[in-house]
């Protein structure tokens, strides 16, 4: 009777996942309609806070945050860490239902590489369990940075973005790659009925708000507009925004954000 195995499966039946809870197991796995084989994996070992050698950030790396605006309170609420006796290197932790399930590290020369067995999901996925409105941004730096104008309900893409919108029809789920991060997280995504795009503002940050927005609905997504310099260029990012006009400067270009056009795209190559 121990309810240790969860299972979903979407409302169109085009994609099932599963996965064990039970600290003895860790059998996960997946499966698409078109699929001779389903995809599953078994890990008898925890991925934990110790067994990839993560301590609490130190005073250099908070400083680090400091620079940019983000807080010790929302570092430590969303876990992010450093790697054990080098505060060179920060371990930005992947959880689901509070289970440690990945880690991406980011040095101060900004290079950037995963643990091995990082499970692909959107970064901060448990903040937006029952969210009704969703906000989806870049980087992790950026989703900590939405989070201190206010806004919980804020996740990262895992990877980069695409340099440019794909001109070929969408892939089915099992072929869709580059983005099984969203369809790892569709039984949370499914929930909402209203998606903020606060990509970066560069032309491979529109790429991927165009291309999000093919795979969640244009209908229901909104895109944000970063505000303009002194120079007439535009910020870049929620973080720059953040670190130049302030917290609530960022919580009203949030709040202003634009429903997507429909019938529109960003110019294919």
């Amino acid at each position: 009777m121990e309810r240790s195995l969860s299972l979903h499966i979407t409302q169109d039946r085009n994609f099932a996942m599963w996965r064990c809870f039970r600290s003895t197991c860790g059998w996960a796995g997946r499966v698409f309609p078109e699929s001779s084989a389903a995809y599953s994996e078994v890990t008898n070992n925890w991925m934990t806070v110790d067994s990839l050698g993560l301590e609490p950030l130190g005073d250099k790396l908070i400083a680090y945050f400091g620079e940019r605006m983000i807080s010790e309170k929302t570092l430590w609420r969303n876990a992010v860490m450093q790697l054990s006796g080098n505060q060179s290197v920060i371990a930005l932790t992947y959880r689901q239902n509070g289970r440690l399930v990945g880690c991406k590290y980011r040095s101060m020369g900004k290079r950037f590489w995963q643990e091995k067995g990082t499970e692909k999901i959107l970064y901060g996925l448990d903040d937006i369990q029952e969210a009704n409105e969703i906000i989806i941004v870049e980087g992790e730096v950026d989703k900590l940075s939405v989070e201190e104008a206010g806004f919980c309900n804020c996740v990262s893409v895992p990877g980069g973005a695409p340099q440019k919108v794909s001109a070929k029809e969408l892939p089915s789920l099992d072929k869709d790659t580059a983005y099984h991060y969203l369809w790892n997280c569709k039984e949370y995504l499914d929930k909402a009925s209203r998606i903020i795009l606060a990509t970066d503002g560069d032309s491979p940050g529109q790429a991927l708000a165009e291309e999000l927005a093919r795979r969640l609905g244009k209908e229901r997504c909104w895109r944000v507009s970063w505000p303009k310099k002194e120079d007439s260029s535009c910020f870049k990012d929620a973080n720059e925004v953040l670190k130049n006009l302030g917290a609530d400067a960022l919580r009203e270009v949030i709040e202003n954000a634009e429903l997507y056009e429909v019938n529109s795209s960003i110019q294919e190559i």
